[in-house]
């Protein structure tokens, strides 16, 4: 790793660290989702870095990827499960991370279970393991407490502009032979759930991120796409963050550039069976 691109990880870890117990003093009863999550953005950017993605406030049984609209009434109440995701980028080098809170409790066991199968798996992120390896452990300590992993979710790679690079660690016992790497960053992302284990999308998306250049026919929708590639570096963005654009137009622009493959869709994951969803995140670099 060349010392630019380990000094702009570096900023990134600690300006996500910095909002991961920012945003943990403010996830509490009566918090407003919105304004909680144009928070945690601002403080990023106060630090010097930026948003990876926009906040995801994922609550009870949606498990990611949920994250607040214009005008969102969501409030945050007791016995809540509220995961926290949070991307900071600097340069376009990621850190990734996540936390989840019950409302109103101290403690709680499926949340222990995220935090402690994290911590079992973050030991094995080192050169030479194999991913099977880590979700074994991974699938076995969440099982050993009680709970299930969330089989088609996963930790995965972080590269540069890319929060999701190759290879995925799946949270659920596999086969798969690709090895740890030095010189790589690798975000584990444990979730447990007391339901089946299985995620299905859900809705409404908010969630965007630019895919490639179309022939789009309304301007709203050539503005977007530009925003999407170059303000927001190709990297996931969500409608609240476009200003100077008709929101009597916003629909129909991005309903041609959903069309059209211009953007790529990321719409909430929900537990198939409804069952309550904690996670645990950490990104690591493997030196």
């Amino acid at each position: 790793m060349e010392k630019e691109e380990l000094q702009s990880y570096e900023k990134a870890f600690l300006i996500a660290e910095d909002a991961v117990g920012f945003a943990q003093k403010l996830v509490k009863g009566n918090a407003k989702a919105l304004e909680l999550a144009e928070k945690i953005e601002k403080r990023i950017v106060e630090l010097g870095g930026k948003p990876a993605w926009p906040v995801n406030i994922s609550i009870n049984e949606i498990a990611a990827h949920y994250t607040p609209s214009i005008g969102d009434n969501l409030v945050l109440k007791e016995g809540d499960f509220v995961k926290v995701d949070i991307g900071a980028q600097v340069n376009g080098y990621i850190c990734d991370r996540a936390f989840t809170v019950c409302i109103d409790k101290k403690s709680n066991p499926m949340i222990e279970a995220s935090e402690k199968a994290l911590e079992e798996c973050l030991k094995l992120i080192k050169a030479g393991t194999k991913v099977h390896e880590i979700s074994e452990v991974c699938e076995s300590t969440v099982n050993n407490l009680g709970f299930n992993v969330i089989r088609n979710l996963a930790g995965h790679r972080v590269e540069r502009y890319n929060q999701h690079a190759h290879p995925s660690i799946p949270n659920g016992k596999n086969t798969i032979q690709d090895k740890i790497e030095s010189g790589n960053v690798y975000a584990m992302e444990v979730f447990v759930t007391n339901g089946s284990g299985f995620v299905v999308e859900s809705s409404p998306t908010e969630i965007f991120q630019y895919n490639k250049d179309s022939a789009v026919r309304l301007w709203e929708a050539r503005k977007v796409l530009e925003l999407a590639k170059n303000e927001f570096e190709k990297l996931p963005f969500t409608k609240r963050w476009l200003t100077g654009i008709s929101p009597i137009k916003i629909g129909m622009a991005f309903q041609q550039l959903i069309d059209t493959e211009a953007l790529i869709e990321f719409p909430p994951l929900k537990e198939e069976s409804n069952g309550m969803v904690a996670v645990t995140e950490k990104s690591v670099i493997v030196k």
